[in-house]
């Protein structure tokens, strides 16, 4: 029993003592609350200091507590101030953020340079050049062509074992296989986008003095091969004619004829 009824008044105790604690009011001082709020937001006011000096300044609390610190009322030490530390560290953190974005902008500047000049001298990408695509391509077709074109065909099988025997063919195919080359240099070497456009545009020059000079040579030579044979018909028809005779030279038969054929 006596147990029992000491356990009882130990939980009482308990109970009373969580009571009281639940109940504790807040006590707050009304000079640190100024203080807090002066420092966080509120307009810097030294009329608002307390305790204040009273009438005729003979409060006591006031001399012991700002005569220590005489010109702490008159420095605004807010840290969002216009000079606070606050307010400088956010106008840095602006500033620092401008020059990054300088600096962002400066490189990514640099950046695209260097990315044009290299598309400018790089022969990676020749392929997709829009001039090479819209003019280039098509006048360099028979040299960039995959397969290559006979070059003796539409002509008669007389005319094309003259151009052999003659070397004429040979000839051709080492100029059109040197123009090959260097166009294909002129493609793929890292250079100027302006100087590579010069490089095509001699070389579109040569190519076609090389295709003009070829096709006169497969004229004349047909020319000359019928004029060979109009010279042979003839001279078998009549190989007594004074024309035959004597010492003339081809040139000077040739010329016969033409003008009888004129």
């Amino acid at each position: 029993m006596i147990t029992k009824y000491i356990t009882t008044l130990l939980l009482c105790l308990f109970s009373i003592t969580g009571t009281m604690a639940q109940n504790v009011k807040r006590q707050t001082d009304k000079h640190i609350v100024h203080q807090q709020e002066r420092m966080v937001h509120k307009q810097w006011d030294r009329k608002k200091f307390t305790p204040t000096s009273g009438f005729l300044g003979l409060n006591y609390q006031y001399w012991l507590t700002w005569a220590w610190h005489p010109n702490y009322p008159k420095t605004d030490r807010r840290p969002l101030s216009g000079t606070g530390p606050q307010t400088l560290r956010m106008g840095m953190v602006l500033a620092m953020q401008q020059t990054d974005e300088a600096y962002k902008k400066h490189t990514d500047t640099i950046r695209n340079v260097a990315v044009t000049e290299a598309l400018n001298y790089s022969g990676l990408v020749t392929d997709a050049d829009p001039l090479w695509l819209l003019y280039y391509r098509k006048e360099f077709g028979s040299l960039t062509g995959d397969t290559d074109t006979d070059p003796l065909a539409g002509l008669s099988p007389d005319v094309g074992d003259y151009l052999r025997s003659k070397g004429l063919l040979e000839w051709y195919s080492e100029e059109r296989a040197e123009l090959k080359e260097r166009l294909e240099a002129a493609r793929t070497t890292t250079l100027d986008r302006g100087s590579r456009i010069m490089a095509y545009h001699r070389l579109l020059g040569e190519h076609r003095k090389l295709l003009s000079a070829w096709e006169a040579k497969k004229n004349y030579a047909a020319k000359f091969l019928l004029l060979a044979k109009n010279r042979d018909r003839l001279r078998s028809d009549n190989p007594d004619h004074p024309e035959f005779s004597g010492n003339r030279s081809d040139v000077q038969i040739a010329e016969d004829i033409l003008k009888r054929t004129q």
